[in-house]
This record gives C-alpha cells, structure tokens and sequence, in this order.
C-alpha cells in the first residue's frame, strides 16, 4: 500500500491538524504527492557563534553538516524531497546551500520515519545521527527538539554523552503580515552555549516529482542503524 501521509504527520498524528494551515502544507509532502519544495531566503543570521568550535565546524563543513562562519544577511536555498530510503523507510532528504561573503556551505540530512521515531541522519556520509521530537505550539508553530547524537564508524555506534552533546531547537512558522514563514533554530552545547544558529524568513515552490530521490541528491552512503 503506498504511503500517503508525510513523516511529520506520522510523528504529530492528530496534533498534525493544530499546525497553521501554512505550515499543514508545508510539512504535508509525502512521497506520492507529486511534487517536491524549493526554498529561498534571508538569515538574518547564520553560523556558529562559538570562536572555540569554529576549528571544529571548518572540518565537519567537508562532511556537510555544520560550518564555521558567522555572518548576517546570508542567502540560503533548501530543497526538500520525500521519498522511501533503501530500507523501506519513509523518508525527507534535504539539501540546504548558505551563501556566506566568502564561502558557500552545504548542509544535507535524510530524516526518517523508524519503529524509534523520527532518525535524522547528518552529513554527505549520514555518519552521524540524532532523535527528532516535534510538536505543536499553542499558537499553531512547528517545534523541533533534536537530542541524543550518535556516531556510526564503521561497525560502531557510538553515542555521544549527554554531559559533552549538544541540542537542537527549531522552531518555524507562518507570518502572515510579512506573508513568509520564518525559522529560528538554535543548537545548546551545555558547557559552550549557543554553537551554532540561524533565523531569517523564506519563501517556498513547488515542482513536479516522481517520488524517487534524484541520484545527484543522495547521500555518499546511507544508514540503516538507528
């Protein structure tokens, strides 16, 4: 039977309906819909706060997750596409291209539906993977909490303590004096603080798909273990 219903609303079940009917659309793409998003926007700010990570994030920039720049005013443009991951899974891969003054940066992840919940697999090689929770907030905003963070290398899973990890909270919603949706996300080391963040406005299209991940799309390798 195909699956017609996206990941989010598999995570939310009936609190899907209390999202702002903007936001219903915009996480409602499954792989049957038809049609994949195209964002482009504005941060007002993006990148890593943190003078000490930054050393860090120049290396993890080559695995396409985090990166060490820290500027206003930077262009970006997320592509979202539903489909089912090699194991059965269903699944949203997104590619998102930040265009700093002096660099252009690639942050990409697959995020699927598992027996565990929502998985979000990070980077070219989905070496690393966090849990994913949402839920909805009063006023009918998307909120995400992304937490224990484990590392794949090679046969070893290896998780990374909760005293040294850090969370992700994003939070996204539809403002309709602006008539764009705004993101804020803010990821909390607990001895560093703010490491890296972004928050700015965006706007989004739609193009017709087929339902299978374009190869150029797809990640170096993929994950199964959760």
């Amino acid at each position: 039977m195909a699956v017609t219903l996206s990941i989010y609303q598999f995570a939310l079940g009936e609190d899907f309906r209390r999202l702002q009917p903007e936001l219903q659309h915009y996480f409602s793409f499954h792989q049957h819909s038809g049609a994949h998003a195209t964002c482009r926007g504005t941060f007002d700010v993006a990148g890593s706060p943190s003078k000490i990570m930054r050393p860090v994030f120049a290396v993890a920039a080559r695995e396409h997750t985090f990166f060490p720049e820290y500027e206003g005013n930077v262009q970006f443009r997320v592509r979202n596409w539903a489909h089912t991951d090699p194991f059965g899974r269903p699944s949203l891969t997104a590619r998102r291209d930040f265009h700093f003054a002096a660099a252009h940066r690639i942050f990409e992840d697959t995020t699927s539906w598992t027996d565990d919940g929502l998985v979000d697999y990070l980077g070219i090689h989905r070496r690393m993977a966090t849990a994913l929770t949402c839920q909805v907030t009063a006023n009918g905003r998307m909120r995400m909490v992304s937490w224990n963070t484990r590392v794949f290398a090679g046969p070893l899973r290896l998780p990374i303590p909760e005293f040294i990890g850090a969370k992700a909270y994003v939070e996204q919603w539809w403002d309709s004096a602006e008539n764009c949706f705004r993101i804020s996300s803010n990821v909390l080391h607990r001895q560093l603080g703010p490491v890296l963040v972004y928050a700015g406005r965006f706007t989004y299209e739609t193009s017709p798909y087929n339902g299978d991940l374009p190869a150029e799309e797809a990640p170096a390798r993929w994950e199964r273990r959760v």
